[in-house]
């Protein structure tokens, strides 16, 4: 139960994480208002790492900003290494 519960929690922070990078490039070929790249590291900081470097691929939104280039992909990493080491301390 735990785990399915935590399963969906972060499919959906990542769901969030793409979605609005998505959108964000979607406003900004529109010229309409735009996400804060606030927003979007927040959402990539939160778990979200995979559907925020999946947005910014998929959608090739914000590769020319040197930061979301380092950051996005250091927080997937962060974000698979600190689940690695939840695991392995679970089944201890």
């Amino acid at each position: 139960m735990k785990t399915t519960l935590i399963i969906a929690a972060l499919a959906a922070l990542n769901l969030l994480s793409f979605g609005l990078m998505a959108y964000d490039k979607r406003c900004a070929k529109k010229g309409k208002w735009r996400v804060p790249e606030r927003t979007l590291f927040l959402a990539a900081a939160c778990f979200g790492g995979l559907g925020g470097v999946l947005g910014m691929t998929l959608c090739r939104h914000k590769t020319k900003h040197w930061y979301f280039r380092v950051f996005f992909p250091l927080f997937l990493i962060a974000q698979i290494a600190a689940l690695a080491w939840a695991c392995a301390a679970w089944l201890k």
